[in-house]
């Protein structure tokens, strides 16, 4: 059935390839496989629920996914900190902030401890940091001046350790661009020019 899932996956073919996923879901779950499968498995429908725009179910699963890999695996455990970056992405795409920057304040630490700074997961989990801070439409100047400057620092190190093409480190100066200009944009009162 993962094989079946996958092809249609690929194939673009997301509505059948859900039906195959929630099948294989509650075939997994109806046998009692191993925890670690399941998860997977459950990772694997949350990414078509968001190719068929349920959003919302997609990151219920995802919450799912990220407290068991806690349960499973402990929160220094790399597929739990992925678990945990994937469930806040789900969380800014449907624009409850509130709820993802404090996962990422407290995954993030986890992250740059266990993997370094560096590392391309810890990377992406302080972009979406910055990103859920200034797509916050109730950030204030204070969030904006953190995002500016966490995407700085994320940048300048992707740069050197990704390299200038790597899509981390050009979604980093992306990011950075926009994150800017929201900030001069707040910084400048109406009526005012730079």
């Amino acid at each position: 059935m993962n094989q079946l899932g996958n092809g249609l996956h690929y194939a673009q073919r997301h509505t059948e390839s859900l039906v195959v996923r929630e099948a294989e879901l509650a075939m997994l779950r109806r046998l009692g496989a191993p925890k670690e499968h399941i998860l997977d498995t459950q990772s694997n429908l949350a990414g078509i629920y968001l190719n068929v725009g349920r959003d919302e179910e997609a990151s219920r699963v995802l919450r799912d996914v990220y407290a068991g890999r806690l349960k499973l695996d402990g929160e220094e455990a790399f597929q739990t900190l992925v678990a945990a970056s994937n469930y806040a992405n789900s969380l800014d795409g449907i624009e409850r902030f509130e709820e993802a920057k404090p996962l990422l304040r407290k995954t993030i630490p986890v992250a740059r401890r266990t993997l370094g700074e560096s590392h391309d997961l810890t990377l992406r989990m302080t972009w979406n940091y910055a990103r859920t801070l200034c797509e916050d439409t109730g950030a204030t100047l204070v969030d904006l001046r953190e995002a500016v400057t966490t995407l700085e620092d994320s940048e300048r190190i992707a740069r050197r350790v990704l390299g200038g093409a790597h899509p981390t480190t050009e979604g980093l100066q992306i990011s950075l661009r926009k994150a800017r200009a929201v900030l001069r944009a707040r910084e400048t009162p109406p009526g005012t020019t730079r």
